[in-house]
Parts: C-alpha cells; structure tokens; sequence
C-alpha cells in the first residue's frame, strides 16, 4: 500500500514539474506572455508620439434664406439670394503622422482638400500651422509640413507581407478624441472601393474600429511598423474600415515632399473587358485579360509595339484578371519605370519592355483643375449603383454633381444635385476623373451638357 502511494505522488510530482514547465517555459526564452505583458500598450506608447490630430478650417458661403432651395425664388431672383449669404469657417478633423524628424506629415488628401487654414497638435500639448507640401489624389495622400526638429517618427512596414488574421493597431483622432487607440485584425487585402467620393483598388480591410477622423493615422502591425493609412470606413457596417496599403505611398512619398506632386506612370493604351466572342474570333485561349481597344499615338505602349487587339495578360509577372487591373497595376508605378507588358497576339505570347511616360498635360494642371471646380461650387462623383437609382439615371457614364454650394456659380446657373454632367466643351464624360481630365485651364468658357429627368440642357459660364 505504501509502496503505490509513494508511485502516486511521485507521478502527481512529476506531472507537477512538467506543468511547471510548459507554463515557464515561455518566459525562460523571452517569449510574450499575455497575462503580464501586453503588446499593444506598449505600441501605443512608443507610436502616439509620432501621431499628430489635424484640424483643418475652410472658408465657405453658406445661404441663410428660408428659400434657399426652391428652384423658382433661384431662377427669378438669382443674385439677390447673396443678401442673406454669409461667409462662415467650416471645420474638419483629421490623424497623421510624422515621417520625418523635420516636421513632414503624411496623411490623407481628403482631409485638407480645400483647407484654408490647418492645425497639427502633438501628443505633448504643441500646436502648429502647418502648411501643405503635395497632394496626390489618386492615392488620397498629401504630405504636410510644420516647422519643427527633432520629432518622433514612425517606421515604415511592409504591407505586401502583411498576412490575413494579423493583429494590427490604429490611433488617430476619431470625432475629436485624440489619441485614442483601437486594436483589431487585418481582415482582408486588395480590397476594391467605388463609391461616393471613394474610388480606389487595393484597399487593406480591417475590424480595428475606425471612425470620421481616423483618417490619415497609421494602422501598425505588432512590431510598431506602419503598414496602411486609414482612409475610409463602410457607415452603414460595423467592424469594417479601409485602409492604404504602406507600400503604395513609399512610392509617392518622396516625389510629393520634392516636387509636390507625382510623376504617376502612363502606358498609353484604352482598355475593354474580355469576352468570348473576342477570345474566339482573336484565337485567345483563356478568360482572364484586358483587350487593348486602342493605343495612343506616340505613346510608350506605341513605341514598345503594342497594339489595337492586344489582350493583356500580365504586367511585371502579375497576372492580370480583368480590365481594371491594368490601370491599378500601372498607377502604382511612376513615369520613367520600366515594366513587362506579357500580351497574347493572333494567339502568340509575346513581351513588351515598356518605359512609362508621364501623363501628358494632366499633372501640370491637376491642382488648377480642382481650384476650378470648387470656384464652381460644385463636388461630383463618379455614378454608382446606388446614385443611379436615387436619380433615376440613364447609365453610368458622366459624373454627378453630388453637392452644389449655395450662392455659388453653379447655383446661380440653376444646376442642382443629382445633376448629370455628360460633356464638357464637346467632350465625352464618362466619370468624374475624365470630368477633371477634360476641363481646360486655358478655356475663357466652360460649356456643360446635363441631363435631369429625361432631358438634356446646355449650361454655359464663363471663367
């Protein structure tokens, strides 16, 4: 009998010791215990520094007549509505954060569009009027810039490795309560967005609650690194917010901080949706592509030997799956790069080294372009699903006018919301950066065909 109670306990002490072990183990070699040692304070505590809040004040006309709608008392009385019109500071919040030690502040381009005045508050209680360097739209990126040595920094990560399921970190200033950190996963990549004034491929997707005012702060992996920039967020859903890949705006970084703007890649070429018909009667065996429905003369993708019919099946090793990624893939990219253009031709592979151009006259004229519209008083969007059926519209090409200003320009000319702008001085409009694309800083007039309920009228101003 004594002898069995002394084998029970020492099977009882040694499972004790083993216990002992798996659960010490652990701390032994270093490893994260996560009843003792949290990660993400620790983030927090290291990145906040480096995370600015960002309030931004522009000047607009705001109308205070009782009719300040009613298209009748407009059309009649026009000008006499800027009697009751007053001049008022509209108000906006925003995140960024510093990534350089000499005051240069990344974050959003929607945030200080249109700023008249913008205001970065550091973690230690310092404000200053910072003023901006470069915008680039197309990513919704700006670089802004304070007058200030020695500030904390965030490293950059590297958002392609970033995995499904990871942990990551976001901290930014959500409807005005600075500094306040959340903590999620990432829940998926290469997310897709087209609505609204959001339009955008490649999108990180995460649950870290994200909310107005995030936008511009860093969305931080568990090493601290910055691998996206939190941008947009789904109103209607809960746990879904966007964000923009890291290694997107390494690549435009250093162009907005020294020429203010990006030299962003151009191929040259007008692309269509595959179809069966065109895959057989081209000899293309497959069904993922881009046909090349046009090349621009003089083009880079002329001047590498790419052609009308072309189907596109690759760029730099990446297959391309439908039309849109061509242009997706090509922006990522900045004038001067070479890239692979792999095409089927008369059902033969062949490869094309392509040097991309600069896209001719667009550049030079965005930031001029963005002023007119907004002298305008006038914000457009491209039609979506969701605009078609609210206006009753007839496709969806052209760009509407998602919001007129009252007292403004526009107004006074009668154009109203739900507006859809189909030509520009002759030019076919099909959303609304081909409507930016088309207006001509060098135009004394501006003439636009709208359409509103059936019919179609010529609205005509001078600039």
């Amino acid at each position: 009998m004594m002898k069995a109670v002394q084998a029970v306990n020492r099977t009882l002490s040694l499972l004790g010791w083993l216990l002992a072990a798996v659960l010490l183990f652990p701390l032994a070699v270093g490893a994260q215990d996560p009843f003792t040692d949290n990660p993400v304070a620790k983030i927090a505590e290291k990145a906040s520094p480096a995370v600015v809040n960002i309030d931004t004040e522009a000047m607009v006309q705001r109308s205070f007549s009782p009719f300040a709608d009613d298209p009748f008392f407009r059309r009649f009385f026009g000008e006499e509505f800027e009697r009751f019109s007053r001049v008022v500071p509209m108000r906006g919040k925003g995140s960024g954060f510093v990534v350089t030690d000499d005051g240069y502040i990344i974050t959003n381009n929607h945030v200080i569009q249109g700023a008249d005045k913008i205001t970065v508050s550091l973690s230690d209680g310092r404000t200053f009027e910072a003023k901006p360097v470069g915008r680039d739209p197309t990513f919704d990126l700006a670089v802004i810039k304070i007058e200030a040595t020695g500030l904390p920094t965030l490293e950059m990560g590297d958002s392609a490795q970033s995995s499904v399921g990871e942990w990551v970190v976001a901290i930014g200033n959500p409807y005005g309560f600075e500094h306040t950190v959340t903590v999620g996963v990432l829940s998926a990549k290469n997310r897709s967005v087209h609505a609204g004034d959001v339009n955008f491929d490649g999108f990180l997707q995460t649950d870290a609650a994200i909310n107005p005012g995030n936008s511009g702060g860093p969305l931080l992996n568990l090493e601290g690194k910055v691998i996206g920039i939190n941008t947009a967020i789904v109103p209607y859903a809960q746990g879904i917010g966007f964000a923009v890949p890291i290694d997107m705006a390494k690549d435009v970084l250093n162009d907005l901080i020294r020429f203010g703007k990006v030299n962003r890649g151009w191929l040259g070429v007008y692309i269509q949706p595959l179809t069966k018909e065109f895959a057989e009667t081209y000899r293309f065996e497959g069904e993922r592509g881009a046909v090349v429905a046009d090349v621009v003369p003089g083009s880079p993708a002329d001047r590498s030997g790419i052609m009308r019919g072309d189907v596109i099946v690759s760029i730099n090793g990446r297959k391309i799956e439908n039309h849109q990624d061509v242009s997706a893939f090509v922006r990522r990219h900045l004038a001067g790069d070479s890239v692979k253009v792999d095409v089927v031709r008369g059902g033969t592979k062949r490869t094309f080294d392509v040097e991309l151009g600069e896209i001719p006259g667009q550049l030079a004229q965005t930031e001029q372009v963005t002023k007119l519209i907004e002298k305008m008083g006038i914000e457009v969007s491209s039609v979506t699903e969701e605009l078609r059926k609210e206006f009753n519209l007839p496709g969806k090409e052209g760009a509407v006018i998602s919001k007129v200003l009252p007292g403004s320009p526009a107004d006074r000319l009668g154009l109203r919301r739900g507006d859809l702008v189909l030509e520009i001085n002759g030019v076919k409009i099909k959303d609304d950066r081909s409507l930016a694309e088309s207006f001509s800083t060098q135009n004394k007039a501006v003439v636009l065909l709208i359409w509103r309920e059936g019919r179609t009228f010529f609205v005509s101003m001078r600039i």
